[in-house]
């Protein structure tokens, strides 16, 4: 599945060093001016994923296949960017491309990094950007409504449930609402996806905080938080300069680095999975002498659904599935163990895959 998200935010709070310690390298140029990034960076990260390392140590497996997605560095945004302020509408496109947002809130005073509005309010900051973002699926929606609404007239089924969830978005937006806010039923999923709108993708605040609260977050961290809440949004602290420090070290080096700063993890692998649940997905495994390796498959799906991530014909020909609970498997120590205990079960075409399942598909 390939799947993005996009990192937003107004300039210098911290988004291309964020997006360098992700991907483990310096393709965004982090500068200390307004639109250093000029064209949305784009990366591939791998989920952090433990359960793999103790798959791959039982069954010896000569390599680990994590899961991964894709983050896209959107340059900084400001206010009236939806009227072609500062790098403008062409980077709305870009956020339209991804299925869910990360919005960078700046939540660290450094006088040596100059903010674009002069003061340091996250809340501020994160309202500018949704604003646009707004404002810009105000736009499209009523440039659209009227040529939707003389094809409703005319008796196109197809318009006129464009036109009723055309109607269901511009009411929170008229009222200054996001449309994630909107209850869709899953009939009309597809048709709303169809829309494109900016603010009805899934969003996750993310708190950049300075190396002294990396571990519990600040004042200013909490008031993101919060807003978060109230958003029917998701929340999440990062360093991104702690973060930005730590990909350039051996696993080693950061292992004693994480342990002076009486950090856990990098910030990054929270950030990582935080984005990777607010899609919806889960990881099932597949564990061989050759690899273990997690596949990504939405919240909910069956195991035929399963199958088809690894090959189309592996769907539409599915007899069976051989599943074992991850727990189970490392605790009898492989797929032998698991068989003789009877922890292996045989699973058919209505079994919905848990998070954690060791798979093995029977097909035509």
């Amino acid at each position: 599945m390939a799947l993005k998200v996009a990192i937003v935010g107004l300039p210098n709070v911290g988004k291309s060093t964020l997006f360098n310690a992700l991907t483990k390298t310096a393709a965004a140029q982090a500068a200390n001016y307004p639109f250093c990034t000029i064209e949305p960076n784009t990366g591939d990260v791998a989920v952090p994923e433990p359960r793999l390392e103790a798959l791959a140590a039982i069954a010896g497996s000569k390599e680990i296949i994590p899961s991964r997605i894709t983050f896209v560095d959107i340059a900084g945004l400001v206010r009236g960017a939806s009227k072609g302020e500062g790098l403008g509408n062409q980077f709305l496109a870009n956020i339209r491309d991804c299925d869910a947002v990360a919005f960078v809130a700046r939540c660290f005073i450094d006088d040596d990094i100059t903010h674009v509005e002069n003061r340091i309010d996250p809340i501020s900051d994160l309202e500018i950007i949704e604003t646009e973002l707004m404002l810009a699926d105000l736009e499209s929606l009523e440039k659209r409504v009227v040529n939707v609404e003389k094809k409703a007239k005319g008796g196109d089924k197809e318009a006129q449930t464009t036109l009723r969830l055309i109607n269901m978005a511009l009411t929170p937006l008229r009222a200054g609402k996001p449309a994630r806010v909107v209850q869709v039923d899953k009939e009309d999923q597809k048709a709303w996806h169809m829309l494109q709108l900016l603010t009805s993708l899934p969003a996750l605040y993310v708190s950049n905080v300075d190396e002294n609260s990396a571990d519990k977050g600040n004042e200013l961290s909490d008031q993101v938080a919060a807003r978060a809440a109230q958003d029917n949004a998701k929340a999440v602290v990062i360093s991104a300069k702690i973060d930005s420090e730590l990909a350039v070290l051996d696993a080693e080096e950061q292992a004693e680095f994480l342990e002076s700063l009486g950090l856990a993890e990098p910030g990054l692998n929270r950030l990582i999975r935080e984005a990777y649940a607010l899609l919806g997905l889960q990881s099932y495994f597949t564990v061989g002498p050759k690899e273990a390796r997690a596949w990504t498959i939405p919240i909910g799906a069956t195991a035929p659904q399963a199958a088809g991530v690894i090959h189309t014909d592996f769907e539409k020909g599915f007899i069976r599935a051989e599943t074992i609970a991850f727990e189970d498997f490392v605790e009898l120590k492989g797929e032998a163990g698991a068989r003789a205990a009877g922890k292996l079960r045989a699973e058919g075409k209505p079994y919905v895959v848990k998070d954690g399942d060791v798979m093995n598909f029977l097909f035509n």
